[in-house]
Protein backbone atom coordinates (compact mmCIF):
# COMPACT_ATOMS: atom_id res chain seq x y z
CA UNK A 1 0.00 0.00 0.00
CA UNK A 2 3.31 2.33 0.83
CA UNK A 3 4.56 1.52 -2.34
CA UNK A 4 1.19 2.41 -4.32
CA UNK A 5 0.49 5.26 -2.63
CA UNK A 6 4.24 6.65 -2.97
CA UNK A 7 3.80 5.67 -7.27
CA UNK A 8 0.62 8.14 -7.17
CA UNK A 9 2.80 10.75 -5.41
CA UNK A 10 5.36 10.45 -7.81
CA UNK A 11 2.54 10.84 -10.82
CA UNK A 12 1.25 13.59 -9.47
CA UNK A 13 4.77 15.06 -8.93
CA UNK A 14 5.40 14.51 -12.84
CA UNK A 15 1.80 15.86 -13.57
CA UNK A 16 2.80 19.56 -11.46
CA UNK A 17 5.96 19.49 -13.55
CA UNK A 18 5.19 22.61 -15.98
CA UNK A 19 3.39 24.29 -13.01
CA UNK A 20 6.45 23.72 -10.93
CA UNK A 21 9.05 25.07 -13.20
CA UNK A 22 6.79 28.47 -13.74
CA UNK A 23 6.12 28.69 -9.87
CA UNK A 24 8.12 26.89 -7.22
CA UNK A 25 11.46 26.61 -9.77
CA UNK A 26 11.03 30.87 -9.96
CA UNK A 27 10.57 31.16 -6.69
CA UNK A 28 14.29 29.46 -5.44
CA UNK A 29 15.57 31.36 -8.53
CA UNK A 30 15.00 34.79 -6.71
CA UNK A 31 15.41 33.80 -3.35
CA UNK A 32 18.54 31.41 -3.01
CA UNK A 33 22.08 33.53 -2.65
CA UNK A 34 19.48 36.54 -1.55
CA UNK A 35 21.14 38.48 1.54
CA UNK A 36 18.39 40.25 2.54
CA UNK A 37 14.85 41.01 1.91
CA UNK A 38 13.82 44.24 -0.04
CA UNK A 39 10.55 45.23 -1.70
CA UNK A 40 12.21 44.29 -5.11
CA UNK A 41 12.37 41.04 -3.59
CA UNK A 42 8.30 41.11 -3.33
CA UNK A 43 7.83 42.54 -6.40
CA UNK A 44 9.71 39.81 -8.04
CA UNK A 45 7.60 37.11 -6.08
CA UNK A 46 4.32 38.73 -6.67
CA UNK A 47 5.09 39.39 -10.70
CA UNK A 48 5.99 34.77 -10.63
CA UNK A 49 2.76 33.81 -8.66
CA UNK A 50 0.92 36.43 -10.76
CA UNK A 51 2.25 34.84 -13.79
CA UNK A 52 1.45 31.37 -12.64
CA UNK A 53 -1.91 32.07 -12.60
CA UNK A 54 -2.69 32.70 -8.79
CA UNK A 55 -4.45 35.80 -9.59
CA UNK A 56 -3.47 39.30 -8.94
CA UNK A 57 -5.96 39.31 -5.56
CA UNK A 58 -4.37 35.75 -4.39
CA UNK A 59 -0.58 36.75 -5.20
CA UNK A 60 -1.36 39.95 -3.51
CA UNK A 61 -2.83 38.33 -0.19
CA UNK A 62 -0.15 35.64 -0.12
CA UNK A 63 2.89 38.57 -0.31
CA UNK A 64 1.28 40.27 2.38
CA UNK A 65 0.99 37.36 4.48
CA UNK A 66 4.42 36.52 4.21
CA UNK A 67 5.09 40.22 4.92
CA UNK A 68 3.61 39.98 7.89
CA UNK A 69 5.23 36.61 9.11
CA UNK A 70 8.91 37.65 8.02
CA UNK A 71 8.36 41.44 10.33
CA UNK A 72 6.84 39.38 12.73
CA UNK A 73 9.93 37.00 13.25
CA UNK A 74 11.94 40.25 12.89
CA UNK A 75 13.65 38.13 10.27
CA UNK A 76 15.65 39.30 7.15
CA UNK A 77 16.26 35.75 5.70
CA UNK A 78 14.94 35.37 2.36
CA UNK A 79 15.27 31.61 2.82
CA UNK A 80 12.10 31.48 4.97
CA UNK A 81 10.16 32.79 1.67
CA UNK A 82 9.30 29.82 0.20
CA UNK A 83 8.34 28.10 3.43
CA UNK A 84 5.70 30.30 4.30
CA UNK A 85 4.46 30.44 1.27
CA UNK A 86 3.80 26.88 1.36
CA UNK A 87 2.25 27.53 4.66
CA UNK A 88 0.11 30.02 3.45
CA UNK A 89 -1.29 28.32 0.09
CA UNK A 90 -1.48 24.72 2.15
CA UNK A 91 -3.94 26.93 4.47
CA UNK A 92 -6.18 28.25 1.49
CA UNK A 93 -6.53 25.16 0.14
CA UNK A 94 -7.39 23.48 3.28
CA UNK A 95 -10.28 26.34 4.15
CA UNK A 96 -12.44 24.24 1.97
CA UNK A 97 -13.98 20.88 2.64
CA UNK A 98 -12.33 18.45 -0.27
CA UNK A 99 -13.77 15.07 0.29
CA UNK A 100 -17.08 13.82 -1.01
CA UNK A 101 -19.34 12.02 1.32
CA UNK A 102 -21.23 9.48 -1.24
CA UNK A 103 -23.20 8.36 1.69
CA UNK A 104 -25.53 11.30 2.10
CA UNK A 105 -28.41 9.91 -0.19
CA UNK A 106 -29.35 7.31 -2.42
CA UNK A 107 -29.51 7.77 -4.78
CA UNK A 108 -26.71 10.04 -4.17
CA UNK A 109 -27.19 12.46 -7.04
CA UNK A 110 -23.64 14.04 -9.17
CA UNK A 111 -24.87 16.98 -11.92
CA UNK A 112 -21.91 17.47 -13.53
CA UNK A 113 -21.63 20.81 -15.65
CA UNK A 114 -19.17 22.69 -17.51
CA UNK A 115 -18.57 24.31 -21.29
CA UNK A 116 -17.64 21.85 -23.83
CA UNK A 117 -14.16 20.66 -24.44
CA UNK A 118 -12.88 20.53 -20.68
CA UNK A 119 -13.14 17.12 -20.90
CA UNK A 120 -16.57 17.03 -18.83
CA UNK A 121 -17.72 13.61 -20.13
CA UNK A 122 -14.60 11.60 -19.88
CA UNK A 123 -14.67 12.92 -16.25
CA UNK A 124 -18.10 10.98 -15.70
CA UNK A 125 -16.94 7.97 -17.53
CA UNK A 126 -13.77 8.15 -15.17
CA UNK A 127 -15.92 9.18 -11.69
CA UNK A 128 -18.70 6.28 -12.79
CA UNK A 129 -15.12 3.68 -12.97
CA UNK A 130 -13.93 4.70 -9.48
CA UNK A 131 -17.15 4.09 -7.90
CA UNK A 132 -18.10 1.04 -9.61
CA UNK A 133 -14.36 -0.47 -8.56
CA UNK A 134 -15.65 0.86 -4.80
CA UNK A 135 -18.41 -2.07 -5.54
CA UNK A 136 -21.18 1.36 -5.62
CA UNK A 137 -23.84 0.71 -8.30
CA UNK A 138 -23.89 3.54 -11.14
CA UNK A 139 -26.48 5.10 -13.64
CA UNK A 140 -25.31 7.26 -15.86
CA UNK A 141 -27.34 10.06 -17.45
CA UNK A 142 -26.86 11.47 -20.75
CA UNK A 143 -28.28 14.58 -20.08
CA UNK A 144 -26.17 16.46 -23.33
CA UNK A 145 -28.55 16.51 -25.87
CA UNK A 146 -27.00 18.81 -27.56
CA UNK A 147 -23.59 18.00 -28.40
CA UNK A 148 -22.66 15.43 -31.23
CA UNK A 149 -21.76 12.20 -29.94
CA UNK A 150 -21.72 13.39 -26.51
CA UNK A 151 -24.28 10.41 -25.96
CA UNK A 152 -22.23 7.59 -27.68
CA UNK A 153 -19.07 8.89 -25.99
CA UNK A 154 -21.15 8.02 -22.45
CA UNK A 155 -22.12 4.67 -23.48
CA UNK A 156 -18.77 3.97 -24.13
CA UNK A 157 -17.62 4.76 -20.65
CA UNK A 158 -20.79 3.11 -19.28
CA UNK A 159 -20.02 -0.36 -21.22
CA UNK A 160 -15.95 0.42 -19.67
CA UNK A 161 -17.19 0.96 -16.05
CA UNK A 162 -19.69 -1.67 -16.25
CA UNK A 163 -22.90 0.62 -15.22
CA UNK A 164 -25.91 1.52 -16.73
CA UNK A 165 -27.40 4.74 -18.51
CA UNK A 166 -30.56 6.51 -18.98
CA UNK A 167 -31.25 8.12 -22.62
CA UNK A 168 -33.14 9.44 -25.02
CA UNK A 169 -32.47 10.85 -28.65
CA UNK A 170 -30.19 13.67 -29.61
CA UNK A 171 -31.95 16.95 -29.44
CA UNK A 172 -34.23 15.60 -26.32
CA UNK A 173 -35.00 17.86 -23.59
CA UNK A 174 -32.14 17.15 -20.93
CA UNK A 175 -34.72 17.72 -18.03
CA UNK A 176 -36.87 14.65 -19.22
CA UNK A 177 -33.71 12.68 -19.05
CA UNK A 178 -32.77 13.39 -16.06
CA UNK A 179 -36.59 12.67 -14.94
CA UNK A 180 -36.32 9.29 -16.60
CA UNK A 181 -32.79 8.89 -14.62
CA UNK A 182 -34.33 9.69 -11.55
CA UNK A 183 -37.01 7.51 -11.23
CA UNK A 184 -34.91 4.45 -12.95
CA UNK A 185 -32.28 4.97 -10.36
CA UNK A 186 -34.88 5.22 -7.22
CA UNK A 187 -36.83 1.91 -8.72
CA UNK A 188 -33.29 0.15 -9.21
CA UNK A 189 -31.99 1.25 -5.79
CA UNK A 190 -28.90 2.43 -7.27
CA UNK A 191 -25.94 4.19 -4.98
CA UNK A 192 -24.51 6.66 -7.61
CA UNK A 193 -26.75 8.58 -10.46
CA UNK A 194 -24.31 10.64 -12.24
CA UNK A 195 -25.67 13.17 -14.49
CA UNK A 196 -24.12 14.22 -17.90
CA UNK A 197 -25.93 17.74 -18.90
CA UNK A 198 -25.45 19.99 -22.06
CA UNK A 199 -21.98 21.62 -22.01
CA UNK A 200 -22.78 25.56 -22.70
CA UNK A 201 -21.05 28.40 -23.27
CA UNK A 202 -21.43 30.04 -19.66
CA UNK A 203 -21.64 33.62 -21.47
CA UNK A 204 -25.09 32.19 -23.39
CA UNK A 205 -27.89 33.10 -20.92
CA UNK A 206 -30.39 30.82 -22.48
CA UNK A 207 -28.52 27.70 -21.86
CA UNK A 208 -27.25 28.93 -18.27
CA UNK A 209 -31.48 29.13 -17.56
CA UNK A 210 -31.96 25.33 -19.01
CA UNK A 211 -29.31 24.60 -16.47
CA UNK A 212 -31.23 26.08 -13.61
CA UNK A 213 -34.04 24.22 -14.87
CA UNK A 214 -32.46 20.99 -15.00
CA UNK A 215 -31.55 21.15 -11.31
CA UNK A 216 -35.31 21.96 -10.58
CA UNK A 217 -36.39 19.36 -12.09
CA UNK A 218 -33.79 17.30 -9.95
CA UNK A 219 -34.94 18.88 -6.50
CA UNK A 220 -38.53 18.47 -7.28
CA UNK A 221 -38.33 14.66 -7.62
CA UNK A 222 -35.91 14.12 -5.46
CA UNK A 223 -35.40 16.56 -1.93
CA UNK A 224 -32.04 17.13 -0.64
CA UNK A 225 -30.69 16.67 -4.67
CA UNK A 226 -28.25 16.89 -6.00
CA UNK A 227 -26.04 16.00 -3.59
CA UNK A 228 -22.83 17.69 -5.50
CA UNK A 229 -23.29 19.88 -8.47
CA UNK A 230 -19.23 19.80 -10.31
CA UNK A 231 -18.44 21.82 -12.34
CA UNK A 232 -15.60 20.45 -14.79
CA UNK A 233 -12.54 23.14 -15.83
CA UNK A 234 -9.44 22.70 -18.29
CA UNK A 235 -6.36 23.84 -16.15
CA UNK A 236 -4.67 24.88 -19.58
CA UNK A 237 -7.42 28.03 -19.50
CA UNK A 238 -5.85 29.57 -16.68
CA UNK A 239 -7.51 32.66 -14.99
CA UNK A 240 -10.52 32.07 -17.61
CA UNK A 241 -11.27 29.03 -15.38
CA UNK A 242 -11.84 31.48 -12.50
CA UNK A 243 -13.97 33.45 -14.81
CA UNK A 244 -16.32 30.33 -16.00
CA UNK A 245 -16.21 28.93 -12.05
CA UNK A 246 -17.92 32.93 -11.04
CA UNK A 247 -20.66 32.38 -13.73
CA UNK A 248 -21.72 28.70 -13.02
CA UNK A 249 -21.68 29.68 -9.16
CA UNK A 250 -24.19 32.61 -9.72
CA UNK A 251 -26.28 30.40 -11.84
CA UNK A 252 -26.44 26.78 -10.07
CA UNK A 253 -24.51 27.43 -6.88
CA UNK A 254 -22.29 24.81 -7.56
CA UNK A 255 -20.71 22.78 -4.86
CA UNK A 256 -17.12 21.20 -6.29
CA UNK A 257 -14.64 21.79 -8.86
CA UNK A 258 -12.73 19.22 -11.34
CA UNK A 259 -9.38 20.53 -12.47
CA UNK A 260 -8.46 18.51 -15.36
CA UNK A 261 -5.72 18.72 -17.66
CA UNK A 262 -2.97 19.88 -14.75
CA UNK A 263 -0.28 17.54 -16.29
CA UNK A 264 -0.58 19.76 -19.69
CA UNK A 265 0.08 23.22 -17.96
CA UNK A 266 1.93 25.65 -16.52
CA UNK A 267 -1.08 27.44 -14.52
CA UNK A 268 -1.74 24.94 -11.91
CA UNK A 269 -1.63 27.83 -9.97
CA UNK A 270 -5.03 28.28 -10.63
CA UNK A 271 -6.09 26.24 -7.90
CA UNK A 272 -5.14 28.33 -4.98
CA UNK A 273 -7.28 31.22 -6.87
CA UNK A 274 -10.48 29.41 -7.20
CA UNK A 275 -10.40 28.31 -3.62
CA UNK A 276 -8.85 31.59 -2.42
CA UNK A 277 -11.39 33.53 -4.24
CA UNK A 278 -14.46 31.98 -5.03
CA UNK A 279 -14.29 29.93 -1.50
CA UNK A 280 -14.99 26.76 -4.07
CA UNK A 281 -13.58 23.47 -2.97
CA UNK A 282 -11.50 21.31 -5.49
CA UNK A 283 -13.20 17.80 -5.20
CA UNK A 284 -10.81 16.17 -7.43
CA UNK A 285 -7.57 16.58 -10.11
CA UNK A 286 -6.82 15.16 -13.87
CA UNK A 287 -2.89 14.59 -14.42
CA UNK A 288 -3.60 11.75 -16.95
CA UNK A 289 -5.16 10.21 -19.61
CA UNK A 290 -5.89 6.82 -17.15
CA UNK A 291 -8.76 6.18 -15.15
CA UNK A 292 -6.57 6.50 -11.96
CA UNK A 293 -5.61 9.75 -12.71
CA UNK A 294 -8.71 11.34 -11.83
CA UNK A 295 -7.97 11.61 -8.02
CA UNK A 296 -9.60 13.14 -5.03
CA UNK A 297 -7.63 16.49 -4.18
CA UNK A 298 -5.71 16.74 -1.42
CA UNK A 299 -4.31 19.66 -0.26
CA UNK A 300 -0.88 18.84 1.53
CA UNK A 301 -0.15 16.30 -0.98
CA UNK A 302 -0.62 18.67 -3.84
CA UNK A 303 1.17 21.00 -2.54
CA UNK A 304 3.98 18.90 -1.26
CA UNK A 305 3.85 18.24 -5.28
CA UNK A 306 4.43 21.40 -6.04
CA UNK A 307 7.05 22.71 -3.43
Amino acid sequence: MAEEKKGLFQRLKEGLSKTRKGLTDKIDQVVIGRKRIDEDLYDELEEILVTSDLGVQTSYRLIEKVREKLRRGESDDAGLVNAYLKEEILTILKSTGNAIDTGRGKPFVIMVVGVNGVGKTTTIGKLASKYSAEGKSVLLCAGDTFRAAAIEQLEVWGERAGCGIIKHKEGSDPSAVIFDALKAAKSRGTDILVADTAGRLHTKTNLMEELKKTRRVVERELPGAPHEILLVLDATTGQNAVSQAKLFKEAVDITGIVLTKLDGTAKGGVVVSIVDELKIPVKFIGIGEGVEDLRPFEPSEFVEALF
